[in-house]
Parts: structure tokens; C-alpha cells; sequence
């Protein structure tokens, strides 16, 4: 399961990009990590970060109860899964980590390189900002069209955005993307602003 802030009902993630490099050995291992929300963002990243001339690049990535893992090549269990459980320990979601590594002559064995690229992912995640992600979910209200202003004011007040517009016979349909947490304090503003005459037609989280 994704990292969940009991109290406060948040997801972490990273707020940008972050990299470290590290020597072990004479072996190079450089770090890359950012957030996606796809597994196409992943591999797609993967296209991008992944070197070339480079011995191994070994990946992991964490989106909800998604992961995937790669040990290109290093032997089974010693590099992607590592990768996945440094993101995992640091309680962070949405999170993918390219560990590249240039081969300096030495080898380290198993135990040295499931160290070797969980500490380098682990530093590489600890050094980065993180974010906070607030769950949100996506409403379908009926409006009457003598209230369709007053409820337009609403929305700026509680930073809802409006995905979507359309009529039936007596008002509006908007389908509406907020931050669950204040959603029972704007549904009642729209139950006050309408005089309990809106519908909630529809609702699922994001």
C-alpha cells in the first residue's frame, strides 16, 4: 500500500527530480529518481535516463499498489529490488529510481550490490524534496440555474476546478475536481447557497 499520513490522509511523493552519484569500489553508481503517476511515465523515464554506455541501469518504481523492478542484468534480487525497498522504507508513492552503474573492475557480490544500490537510491530519495498529495475526487452535482452564480463563487473559495458542463431541463450538471478533505464543508455550502435543492449525481476518487 502507498505511504497514507493516518492523521492528515496524505500521500508523499517527490516534488521535482533528484540525483546522486556515489564510488563504490571504483564502480560508479549514479541515482535518478522523480514522480510519475503512469507505469508509461516509468518507462518512459527509463528511456531517458537509462545510459547507454553504461555497465547496468537497474530500476524501480512504486505507484500505488503498482511496482515494478529490473536487475538488468546484476544478479537476480541484488539491484532492483533493493531500488524498490529503499523507496518503500522512505514511505514515498508515484516514485521511480534509474540506478546506473559503470563497472569499475571490482566485483562486490551480492551483498555488496543489493547495498550498493539500495544505499545509492536510498541516499538519492533522502536528499530530495517531497510533496504531499492530497487525494482528490471528482463530483457530478444538478444545479437549479437561478443558483448556477452562486455556486460558481463557491468554487474559487474552495479551490475546485471544473472539468466539465452540461444542461438538462432545469439547470446544470458540473463535474467538479476538489481535495476530498473539504468536500463535506462544500457540500454543504452547496446544500445552503441552493437551498438543498442541488443533487450529487455522481462521485469517485481520483
Amino acid at each position: 500500500m502507498p505511504y497514507k499520513n493516518q492523521e492528515a490522509g496524505m500521500l508523499t511523493t517527490l516534488a521535482g527530480p533528484a540525483r546522486h552519484e556515489t564510488e563504490i569500489k571504483k564502480s560508479r553508481f549514479i541515482a535518478n529518481a522523480l514522480r510519475i503517476e503512469t507505469s508509461e511515465d516509468a518507462m518512459e523515464h527509463i528511456r531517458e535516463t537509462s545510459l547507454p554506455d553504461a555497465t547496468h541501469n537497474c530500476w524501480a518504481y512504486k505507484i500505488g499498489e503498482q511496482y515494478r523492478f529490473s536487475d538488468d542484468g546484476e544478479p537476480g534480487g541484488s539491484a532492483g529490488r533493493p531500488i524498490l525497498s529503499a523507496i518503500e522504507n522512505q514511505e514515498l508513492d508515484q516514485v521511480m529510481v534509474v540506478v546506473t552503474r559503470y563497472f569499475g573492475g571490482r566485483k562486490l557480490g551480492v551483498g555488496g550490490l543489493v547495498r550498493a544500490y539500495g544505499g545509492t537510491a536510498a541516499e538519492c530519495l533522502r536528499l530530495a524534496a517531497k510533496l504531499e498529495i492530497k487525494p482528490l475526487c471528482r463530483v457530478k452535482v444538478e444545479i437549479p440555474f437561478p443558483d448556477v452564480s452562486r455556486v460558481y463563487n463557491l468554487l474559487a473559495e474552495f479551490n475546485v476546478r471544473k472539468a466539465g458542463e452540461s444542461f438538462f431541463e432545469s439547470g446544470v450538471i458540473l463535474e467538479l475536481e476538489l481535495e476530498k478533505k473539504p468536500w463535506n464543508q462544500f457540500r454543504q455550502c452547496l446544500e445552503d447557497v441552493t437551498k438543498g435543492k442541488m443533487q450529487v449525481v455522481d462521485i469517485q476518487d481520483l
